[in-house]
């Protein structure tokens, strides 16, 4: 298990007064581990700022927890796959021995990307124990179009929080009011059921 904690800020190495030696030419650095489970040091959000807790006595592969309202957790749940929304509450199981397997969701503007934030950090903190398992984090476009920068830079920190993020782009029909489907949806929203070995129609497949 990863042991780094992307949350806490490392105390900068001291200078040192011996002459550099040459340096190779740069080369692209692989990312950055990602953490799988809580981070020991990670302070736990204000009250204020964590979400609630629902006690679920329903099972699903995959909860869709909205980290605010209109994130997409229900569209996402309209793809198939046997997942539920969480409607904007941590799934707490009802059973013990279970552990709900639970994805982010949020939109892509200042507000939702920080609400993002707020609930990756609870989840790292270790306040929800281990009946919840983390899987990662779906950012929605909130407008067509690319990301500005200060947007895109936030969206890469609270990347490094979690264990996995995807991207789904603006899809316009859907903001008209078309039927949420598989078969008409971004290519990405496969690629997340994939990645999550979630059940696909074979129809989809292809």
């Amino acid at each position: 298990m990863n042991n780094a904690n992307p949350w806490v800020t490392a105390n900068a190495p001291q200078a040192s007064t011996t002459p550099a030696a040459p340096v190779a030419p740069a080369t692209a650095r692989p990312e950055a581990p990602r953490p799988t489970a809580p981070q020991p040091g990670v302070p736990a959000p204000d009250m204020a700022d964590r979400l609630p807790q629902k006690l679920q006595h329903a099972t699903a592969t995959i909860w869709w927890l909205g980290v605010h309202g209109g994130a997409g957790e229900s569209t996402l749940a309209a793809l198939g796959g046997r997942t539920r929304a969480a409607g904007h509450a941590w799934p707490m199981p009802a059973r013990r021995g279970i552990a709900n397997r639970v994805v982010l969701v949020a939109r892509t503007n200042h507000a939702g990307l920080e609400a993002a934030q707020r609930a990756a950090t609870e989840w790292a903190s270790g306040e929800l124990g281990d009946v919840v398992q983390l899987r990662g984090l779906v950012l929605i476009a909130d407008a067509p179009g690319r990301l500005p920068k200060p947007l895109r830079h936030l969206a890469e920190v609270i990347s490094g929080g979690v264990p996995r993020t995807w991207r789904l782009p603006w899809h316009e029909p859907w903001r008209l009011g078309a039927p949420v489907r598989l078969d008409s949806a971004p290519s990405d929203a496969r690629n997340i059921l994939t990645d999550l070995q979630l059940p696909i129609s074979a129809d989809f497949q292809r």
